[in-house]
């Protein structure tokens, strides 16, 4: 059974002349980042948040910014570091090699917000990262909508405690406390401007297909349905661009009728589609 699912999937990637890349969370297990799916993934990566009995989506709350500041940098801080030195995997490439034999007619939609797409080389006006990025900041407050890159800023973290040390960073304009510019739970603060750029290039992109009848293909890998966004819009495009779908994830595999859906992670999937 998956031998002809790759040779279906094979058939279709040969077809297509225009790609979406749909990435979700495990995307980036196979480049060493941490799986936060359950509490006991979380807890693995941030042991401290176990003895504190705090969840992934408790602890990815605007709140915390207000109530305990330097925990709340602590764990954003350390994915942060982590996200700049993490070197994305041989995955990445593969896709992207494919993109370019397509003319570079390829977009991608992500609720990843680590930029490992862009550190793979991936053109960053054909990226729409739709809880935003953690490469940007914007304040807590917020005090006006400007977002700015965090830059090189290096957000200093207790490796035990997982606290902040030293400086956070702060507001351009009203010098309170800034935040990543990313969609949490429970956010009503979130400033969406380059998300809202991000959706209008996309949409522009899906109706030059459209015009152009050209053979759209989605290959979707590591979303999950814990937070269903990225395949609600996989199955969207399926339905309204008649596009074909490559759906690649270990457990949440099923697909509409019709469709491609492997049990199988990030890497080895590309590499059994691309070899």
């Amino acid at each position: 059974m998956l031998e002809k699912k790759i040779q279906k999937a094979k058939e279709l990637v040969k077809e297509a002349n225009a790609l979406i890349i749909c990435a979700g969370a495990g995307m980036g297990v196979d480049s060493g980042l941490p799986d936060f799916r359950g509490n006991e993934g979380f807890w693995k990566a941030y042991p401290p948040m176990k003895n504190l009995g705090i969840s992934f989506s408790q602890m990815a709350n605007p709140d915390w910014f207000e109530r305990k500041p330097d925990l709340a940098w602590g764990f954003y801080g350390h994915r942060l570091n982590l996200y700049r030195e993490t070197k994305p995997h041989s995955g990445f490439t593969s896709l992207l090699d494919y993109a370019k034999k397509l003319a570079n007619n390829y977009f991608v939609f992500t609720s990843n917000v680590d930029g490992q797409f862009q550190n793979a080389g991936f053109d960053k006006e054909k990226i729409y990262e739709i809880h935003g990025s953690i490469h940007n900041l914007q304040c807590t407050t917020p005090c006006n909508n400007d977002i700015w890159p965090v830059g090189k800023a290096l957000i200093e973290v207790d490796k035990t405690s997982f606290l902040a040390k030293g400086e956070i960073p702060m507001c351009e304009k009203c010098g309170l406390l800034a935040r990543p510019n990313i969609l949490m739970f429970g956010d009503w603060g979130w400033i969406d401007n380059i998300s809202n750029q991000q959706s209008r290039r996309l949409n522009n992109w899906l109706n030059q297909q459209d015009n152009s009848k050209l053979k759209l293909l989605i290959i979707e890998i590591g979303a999950g349905k814990a937070v269903p966004s990225v395949r609600m819009f996989s199955e969207r495009i399926v339905r309204n661009h008649n596009a074909s779908l490559i759906r690649l994830n270990p457990r949440d595999f099923d697909v509409p009728t019709g469709e491609i859906g492997i049990s199988i992670g990030a890497l080895e999937g590309i590499n059994l589609i691309f070899d």
